[in-house]
Formats: structure tokens, sequence, C-alpha cells
């Protein structure tokens, strides 16, 4: 015998009840015309309300989507950091010969609006992120890109990713790097147009890293404070940091 689904015994029901409940007005009042008068007038307004009901339960439905869909998105993007990020972000800031004049700027405190945080990311959009290009440099720099180049893959392969564009450049970039620099045996005595492009390239993954940094603290402070804590106390452009509270 085939079942009928939970829907259907449900919409039954309803409409078993509706028609006793129109019985027991009549055995009540034994109005016939009042009851298809109201009837009829609920029955022109059922399209309405369908409508309604469809329209606010569809943005509803498509804001707790996207709301899930971001705090997938922003796990990933935490993972990032916590795996390969930050360290990234240090080293290269490290190489960076005029941090120094924007350093104090970028450490973030607790007490940071959303003014402040856009004051840096304008900050960060002007300035100019260079890096030293010595073959040293390039050998410690290509020993944390492949320490993590699955990770890094399998980043891509998220599917999380493709709604954030930003993020994805990043990504792309940082592995671009890792491909030349593995492609290259030893970077002593390489040309000075091969070392101004992969200086190019580095200066590109540095950019993007800080901005989306910058994002990522900001996102952390207005969801998840405990995050943000450690994160603040190991902020890679800060000298002084340290993840001990003190």
């Amino acid at each position: 015998m085939r079942r009928f689904s939970w829907q259907v015994l449900l919409g039954a029901a309803l409409l078993l009840l509706s028609g006793l409940l129109c019985l027991l007005s009549y055995a009540i009042f034994r109005d016939a015309h009042d009851i298809g008068l109201y009837l009829s007038i609920d029955v022109a307004f059922v399209p309405i309300e369908v409508l309604l009901v469809t329209l606010i339960m569809s943005e509803l439905l498509s804001f707790r989507e996207k709301r899930s869909r971001l705090q997938k998105l922003n796990m990933v993007i935490g993972a990032f950091f916590s795996e390969v990020g930050v360290r990234l972000l240090a080293y290269l800031s490290d190489l960076d010969p005029e941090l120094e004049h924007i350093r104090g700027e970028l450490v973030i405190r607790g007490d940071w609006s959303h003014r402040e945080f856009r004051s840096l990311t304008r900050r960060l959009g002007e300035y100019r992120h260079t890096v030293s290009s010595q073959s040293g440099h390039y050998e410690e720099l290509r020993s944390l890109l492949t320490a993590n180049r699955s990770f890094l893959l399998r980043l891509l392969e998220n599917p999380t990713l493709l709604e954030q564009e930003a993020f994805t450049d990043l990504l792309r970039a940082v592995f671009h790097l890792t491909e030349e620099l593995t492609a290259r045996d030893s970077f002593s005595g390489l040309p000075a147009a091969d070392l101004a492009h992969l200086r190019g390239d580095t200066e590109r993954v540095y950019l993007l890293l800080a901005r989306e940094w910058t994002a990522y603290m900001q996102h952390l402070r207005g969801n998840y404070p405990y995050l943000f804590s450690l994160a603040m106390r190991t902020n890679p452009f800060d000298r002084e940091a340290s993840p001990i509270i003190s």
C-alpha cells in the first residue's frame, strides 16, 4: 500500500478541519449565505497571502543561508591565518624596509570601532607594500610555503571560497608565489629581471595578505571577542606582541 507523505496528510487534515468548522458554524447560526460570503472572500485573498508569506519566507531563508555561508567562510579564513597566514605576514612585514613609518598604526587595540578599522583599511590601500629581494629571504620563504602547500591546495578546492573573491585572489597569489619559488633550484646569481619578477609576486601577496588580515581582525572584533583577544596579542606587525597575558 502506497504511503502518503506527511505534507499530504497534513493538508487533508487541515481541509477536513476547515470543513468541520464550517459545518459547526452553520449548525450554530443557520446562515449559509454569510458562511459562503466570508468563505469566498477568504479564498479570494489566498493568492495574496501566499505571495506575502512566500516572499517573507524566501527572504528569511536566504538571509539564514547567507549567514551560514559567511560563518563557514570565516572559519576557513581563520584556519588559513592560523596555519600559515599570520606567520607569512610576519615574515613579509620583516622584509619591508618602510614598515616602521606605519607600524604604530597597525597595532590593533581591543577598543577599536569600525571607524578605526576603516581608517586602517584606507591607510593600507595608500601604503606601498615593498619587500627586499635577497636570495636568503626567498629560500626561507620557499620553505615556509612548501611546508603548507597541501593545506593551500585543499583551501583552493573548497567551494565556499568561490563567494569571497578577495580571499580567493589572495590564495591564488600565494599559490602562484609558491610555484615560482619551487620552480627555481637556487636563488643565488639570478638576473635582475628575474629578481624583480619574484619581488613583484611577493609584494602582491604582501598587499593582499595585509588587507585580508585587517578584514579578518574586524570580523573577530565584532563576532568572537575571545578569538580576537589572541589574534590581537599575536599581531604580526607588532614587534612586542606576545600571547602571554601580563
